[in-house]
């Protein structure tokens, strides 16, 4: 995989976005490949379609692309809030590639959010515009990649390195089983997920898991039975090798 950008390409432009675009888009093509079955080249949609920008002609999976100069950030700036909470909330959106690149216009970081980790949680209502801008009142918004579990960050490149396809790909298919869940329950899968993060250690205990209750009775305050639902995730994410169970109340992450 190549990390430099084809600048050839953006001789006339001297819109700043445009080039970006430009640059990115052409990267993407030439050297993404598809994170669930692995073929390349990733085929750019035609007439800038809305919702996506770039499929899969082998497994159908689609992505949209955002990208920016300079160092990589958690926060990452997206379109319109209610058009992407309708669409959060429909399961009618693509995965995301979130690309940075350095003064040099070289790939420094190349992500994946697949889309089930794209959750209502990790969507962040911006300001509206000011009543003198050209969209007076218009609500945009950002992703939180914070509120993404660790299993949900999928790197291609990272700090300037590229990752070996194979451990991409295991990732990235190691969590499809989070789509075929409700809404619901795929709301406790990825806050236990991030629950568990947030132990620094390879192998944790039920009791500390257990430390999270208050947290999650906030997150979901009609469920009355929180150390219920922890040992039944715990056990989900076990039968799904997500974890290990190790004995006498004992997880060792995988």
């Amino acid at each position: 995989m190549q990390l430099q950008l084809n600048l050839d390409l953006i001789e006339g432009y001297k819109n700043n976005s445009q080039k970006a675009r430009v640059l990115t888009e052409d990267w993407v093509s030439r050297q993404a490949y598809c994170p669930n079955c692995g073929k390349k080249p990733l085929t750019h949609f035609k007439n800038n379609r809305p919702v996506a920008d770039f499929f899969c002609q082998s497994c159908s999976e689609e992505f949209e692309l955002k990208s920016k100069g300079g160092n990589f950030s958690s926060i990452i700036n997206d379109g319109a809030y209610k058009t992407m909470i309708d669409r959060v909330q429909s399961d009618n959106h693509p995965n995301f590639f979130f690309l940075t690149y350095s003064k040099t216009y070289e790939v420094q970081n190349f992500l994946i959010l697949p889309k089930q980790f794209i959750t209502v949680e990790t969507i962040i209502k911006r300001k509206p515009l000011a009543p003198t801008a050209r969209r007076a009142g218009w609500i945009g918004c950002n992703i939180d990649l914070s509120q993404v579990p660790s299993k949900g960050r999928v790197f291609l490149v990272k700090s300037g390195q590229v990752r070996e396809p194979e451990l991409v790909f295991k990732q990235f298919t190691e969590t499809l089983f989070i789509r075929e869940q409700p809404f619901a329950a795929r709301g406790w899968l990825l806050e236990i997920l991030k629950c568990i993060d947030k132990i620094k250690e390879r192998e944790f205990t039920l009791e500390q898991m257990y430390g999270f209750e208050s947290n999650l009775k906030l997150m979901f305050p009609n469920n009355n039975h929180i150390k219920e639902k922890i040992r039944q995730q715990l056990q989900f994410l076990r039968d799904k090798e997500m974890i290990e169970f190790v004995g006498r109340g004992r997880y060792r992450k995988l």
